[in-house]
C-alpha cells in the first residue's frame, strides 16, 4: 500500500467511518428510547379502546377485564369473550364494536399491542402488589382518564426500588398499610 493511499485512508475514510458509525448510534438510541424505557410509547391497538370510558366514566373495576390481576403474575389482557359480554347488546353498531364482534365471530384472538413491559429477566407478580392495596394507577398512570393507553412511568430496576425504598413518597394514602418492598436481587431476579 502507498503512503498516499494510507494516508487517504487514515484522514479521510477512517474518519467518516467513525462519524457515519457514531451518527447511526446516537439516533438509534434516541429513537429507540420510547421502546427501551417506555414512557410515551402509545401503540395503535387493533380495536380502538377507550379506558377514559370504561374505567372512567362508566367505572368498570379493571379486574373485570384484567381477569387474574389479583390472582396470579399477569395482568392478563382480555378476550373477545369478555369485550362481548357487553357488547353483545351495548353500542353494536359502532364501528370499533363491528371489527371487535368479527373477531369474535371469527374465533380468532385479537393481537392485542402490550404497552407495558419489563424486561424477560425480571420477575414480578400483580397479584401480590393488587392484594396489599397498591392501585394499578401507581405503575400504570391514571388508564381512567386515557382515552389511548400509554405507559407513563419507567418500568426500571431503579424505578421498581425506589419505590420499594420509600412507598410513601409515591403513595402517602397508603402510608401504615403498605411496608418497604423487598430490595434482595432474588425477590426479582430469579
Amino acid at each position: 500500500m502507498r503512503k498516499s493511499q494510507l494516508d487517504y485512508i487514515l484522514k479521510v475514510r477512517l474518519p467518516v467511518t467513525v462519524f457515519v458509525v457514531a451518527v447511526a448510534y446516537l439516533v438509534t438510541f434516541f429513537v429507540s428510547r420510547p421502546e427501551r424505557d417506555g414512557v410515551g410509547y402509545m401503540p395503535d391497538q387493533p380495536v380502538a379502546f377507550s379506558h377514559k370510558l370504561h374505567a372512567g366514566n362508566m367505572q368498570i373495576d379493571c379486574k373485570y377485564c384484567h381477569i387474574s390481576v389479583d390472582k396470579g403474575r399477569f395482568a392478563t389482557v382480555p378476550s373477545t369473550d369478555i369485550c362481548m359480554n357487553c357488547h353483545t347488546i351495548a353500542r353494536k353498531d359502532r364501528p370499533e364494536i363491528l371489527k371487535l364482534a368479527q373477531f369474535y365471530a371469527d374465533e380468532r384472538p385479537l393481537q392485542w399491542k402490550r404497552v407495558h413491559r419489563l424486561g424477560d429477566f425480571a420477575y414480578f407478580n400483580h397479584s401480590v402488589h393488587v392484594n396489599r392495596g397498591i392501585d394499578c394507577k401507581y405503575c400504570h398512570g391514571d388508564v381512567a382518564k386515557m382515552d389511548k393507553i400509554q405507559q407513563v412511568q419507567r418500568f426500571t430496576m431503579g424505578a421498581c426500588l425506589e419505590c420499594h425504598r420509600n412507598p410513601h413518597a409515591k403513595m402517602p394514602e397508603l402510608a401504615g398499610k403498605v411496608n418497604k418492598g423487598p430490595e434482595f436481587c432474588g425477590a426479582c431476579h430469579r
